[in-house]
């Protein structure tokens, strides 16, 4: 019998010990792991999570009764301090000897400290393990009952960095990420995209220092501050170093192997070191001149050296790394992929950037057009995995490739195939090597019907989980190849869709978030269930976002958009852009008085930014007393309905758009909807109103009006498809209704219309004969409940000043009536802005 030793229990150790007791028969070898914390392997990916639940066991990559069943001798809280090559036997610490035949060191890494003055204060912490965790919210916990609001700064701005600032903001105090680079992510991001994600950090209130060299920590005995400067300070309670990794190599120096000069333990492409008896894995291993400090590489350099112990000589490393990567940074998508960053003499850069919306996207083409050779995407990942697998895949571009990014335009084909389109042979999880055949293959041949099923059988999502939704949509279309029924559920609270989930609330007269969790779901809810029920509430009830406030996302809980500096935006309805002199000057002088910044918005209205908590009902008030309501910008709901000024002053106009414009804003302002929606009346088919580009739309011509349904700006901008020609304005409001009640009912969470309409089966015909033809017998419903939701409609605004319960929701302190002072203004053409967080 044969003896492994694998130094290091850390995740891509027992990845090694995985793949090792899966191959191998028991009786030819002996396993013996070491590993310093005192718990065993845990998932450091989601570390973050520890701050959701505080439950440490469900991070474990497997329980201690693992190792013993499969015979696994496992030290825990064991350091090995010797290798003693000649004799093959490692030393540790309580001076044990062990003989080995085949030595794995997967030591990975230690936070890397930089050399700074005052390091050492009590305050300054790392972040890597559960410990360092523990040890930080117990500082914290100290620090808020002393501190009436408490920062904290995060060194470092890199991956780990952000992972940190989301702890630090979790614990309950004011997160300052410092970097050294001037930029975020210097080494996924490009300069536009690492903007982009600052811009959207700041708005969620964490605060961003670029450039940044800390010459020392201030404090006597503990931190108190940051010093870059002679009169450069930051001042904070406690500082999270998270400035990068340091390879684990001191057993590689002691014992004479093969170093890199940096650091790292030299491997060939079958992760041996310079001695044939021990191999590195993981972000100890210096492969190829580089450290991979992720975790799909790390788990392939173990499936490597298993195969190479057991004599399966032929499996290598491949030449080249993939290190492609997908996270969801504080809910905000970032991915690269490729070659992120492309020279002008290796090809062209396409991309699109919305910064109202906090979106980049940018794809790296072959000069010929054919091949995808990278990208970056920031705000919105969904089209990750399979951007992915055309790059690794070399599959052939569409004739414009700016539809990857910017979706099907004009009538085009839509920019992706089905991920059934991929080869059998392309690995959709990367961390387990697990390819597109073996996903489909388990449902079809083994009756793994769910992802949860096919995680289990094939281990494809448990490492970082950005293949999870390319393995729903295999799992899902396989099951459909097999004529089986495939049920979408809303999450993991809700085993239903939103679809479903909507009839129940309806047929069972449930009223309320907590009933419809104790009589169809489990647990506690979560964010995505919450405000996903609450439209539900508001679709069927017409309830407003004020009744059950703790469900409602951060915007609609407060009836504003919250702003990157943490004040709010006021935006009152001002149907089809129709406005008096009376309500202008009235608008103008309440922003004066609350000192506002104005801004006429692309949907025809006036938006005031700045606005302070505790000012919104005072603002609210003013604005109902000059005769305006709530413009729901903050709301998935109706926004705007645009209007030219059609046939009453343009000697183009077919006819009178503005009053029909008037008349449908009135009519469905305050639905709520799986997404925000947008209208346009056009009085000509000059379409100075973009009518086309809306979620419905009405364009004059001669003999009535055409109607258009499910187009959209935005990321990926859609032109709308026509659902009737010709037809008088009281058929067009109709099929109008029916189509909005239609999609409020059937469509999942957050999507709009356009892409509601890309998946509908049988698309724009089908929904022309629900509508239009009353294929499904429900016309006169959708027509009654569209009805119910105009005539029971209400200001929310108005509700929240008149009731004092809600009104009392408006302060910065549960505890106290002060204002927030930390908010500053600058001058921006005679107007002001924020104060750039520097």
């Amino acid at each position: 019998m044969k003896t492994v030793i694998v130094v290091g229990n850390g995740m891509v150790g027992y990845k090694f010990c995985e793949k090792f007791v899966s191959k191998v028969d028991q009786d030819s070898f002996k396993l013996i792991v070491f590993g310093e914390e005192p718990r065993v392997a845990y998932d450091r990916v989601h570390l973050s999570e520890y701050f959701e639940n505080g439950d440490a066991e469900r991070l474990s990559m497997a329980p201690r009764e693992w190792y013993q069943e499969n015979n696994i001798e496992l030290y825990t809280n064991e350091r090995v301090t010797d290798i003693h090559r000649n004799s093959k036997t490692i030393t540790t610490l309580s001076e044990k000897t062990f003989n080995y035949d085949y030595l794995v060191l997967a030591t990975g890494s230690s936070p890397f400290v930089p050399q700074i003055n005052g390091v050492d204060k009590d305050g300054v912490f790392v972040y890597r393990t559960i410990e360092d965790l523990e040890d930080t919210l117990a500082y914290a916990e100290k620090i808020k009952k002393t501190v009436e609001r408490p920062k904290a700064a995060i060194l470092g701005g890199g991956l780990l960095g952000l992972e940190a600032a989301k702890a630090v903001m979790d614990m309950g105090m004011e997160p300052h990420v410092v970097e050294f680079a001037p930029k975020l992510m210097p080494r996924q991001l490009d300069t536009r995209s690492s903007k982009v994600l600052q811009v959207k950090l700041e708005s969620m209130g964490i605060n961003i220092h670029l450039s940044k060299a800390t010459n020392q920590i201030l404090g006597n005995g503990h931190v108190i501050g940051m010093e870059f400067g002679e009169d450069d300070v930051l001042n904070v309670d406690m500082l999270v170093i998270s400035a990068g990794i340091r390879p684990r190599d001191e057993l590689g120096k002691s014992c004479g192997l093969k170093m890199g000069t940096r650091g790292g333990i030299v491997v060939d492409n079958k992760m041996r070191t310079s001695d044939p008896s021990i191999f590195a894995i993981g972000e100890i291993a210096l492969y190829n001149q580089m450290i991979y400090g992720l975790v799909a590489p790390g788990y392939e350099m173990a499936g490597v050296a298993v195969d190479q112990i057991l004599g399966m000589e032929e499996t290598v490393m491949a030449a080249e790394i993939d290190m492609s990567t997908k996270l969801k940074l504080i809910g905000v998508d970032v991915a690269s992929f490729g070659t992120p960053f492309m020279p002008a003499e290796k090809g062209h850069s396409i991309i699109f950037e919305n910064k109202t919306e906090s979106l980049y996207k940018r794809i790296n083409v072959s000069h010929d057009g054919k091949r995808l050779l990278g990208g970056i995407l920031v705000g919105d990942a969904k089209d990750y995995n399979m951007l992915l697998q055309m790059y690794l895949n070399e599959m052939p571009l569409p004739k414009n490739p700016e539809n990857l990014i910017l979706g099907s335009r004009g009538g085009e084909d839509v920019s992706f195939g089905s991920a059934m389109d991929l080869p059998d042979t392309a690995v959709v999880c990367s961390c387990e090597a697990v390819t597109k055949g073996q996903i489909c293959c388990s449902v079809k041949d083994d009756g793994n019907e769910s992802v949860k099923a096919i995680s289990k059988a094939t281990k494809a999502t448990t490492g970082c989980g950005g293949c999870k939704p390319m393995v729903d949509d295999l799992v899902k279309e396989t099951l459909k190849s097999l004529g089986k029924v495939v049920k979408e559920s809303i999450c993991e609270h809700f085993e239903y869709s939103r679809q479903e989930l909507y009839d129940i609330v309806k047929l069972r007269k449930i009223e309320d978030y907590d009933s419809l969790l104790d009589e169809v779901g489990k647990g506690h809810g979560c964010e995505v269930c919450k405000p996903a029920v609450a439209s539900i509430f508001a679709s069927i009830y017409n309830e407003t976002a004020n009744r059950q406030a703790t469900i409602q996302d951060t915007n609609d809980r407060y009836l504003a958009n919250i702003q990157r500096n943490g004040t709010y935006s006021v935006v009152p309805r001002v149907a089809a852009g129709e406005i008096t002199p009376k309500q202008l000057l009235a608008i103008g002088r309440i922003a004066q008085k609350y000192d506002l910044y104005t801004k006429i918005t692309g949907g025809q209205r006036i938006d005031m930014f700045g606005a302070q908590l505790h000012e919104l009902p005072f603002i609210w008030e003013e604005l109902i007393a000059e005769g305006f309501e709530t413009g729901q910008a903050y709301g998935k709901s109706l926004r705007t309905v645009k209007s030219c000024v059609g046939s009453t002053w343009c000697r183009y106009g077919m006819d009178e758009s503005v009053t029909f414009a008037i008349d449908i804003e009135n009519r469905y302002k305050g639905i709520r909807s799986p997404h925000k929606i947008k209208g346009g009346v056009s009085g000509c088919i000059r379409e100075c109103a973009e009518a086309r580009n809306k979620d419905f739309g009405f364009i004059a011509v001669e003999g009535g009006w055409n109607v258009y349904i499910c187009g959209n700006g935005g990321a990926n901008p859609q032109h709308a498809q026509l659902l009737a020609e010709k037809v008088d304005k009281i058929t067009a409001t109709k099929y109008v209704d029916r189509f909005l009640m239609y999609y409020i009912q059937t469509a999942p969470p957050l999507t709009r219309t356009a892409a509601w309409l890309d998946k509908l089966e049988g698309g724009i015909d089908y929904v022309k004969d629900v509508v239009i033809n009353d294929s499904l017998g429900i016309a006169d419903q959708l027509d009654s409940e569209m009805q119910y939701l105009v005539d029971t409609y209400k200001c929310e605004w108005k509700e929240a000043v008149e009731n004092p319960e809600i009104r009392a929701r408006y302060t910065h302190f549960v505890n106290a009536e002060d204002t927030d002072d930390n908010i500053e203004f600058v001058s921006l053409r005679e107007q002001k802005m924020p104060k750039a967080w520097v």
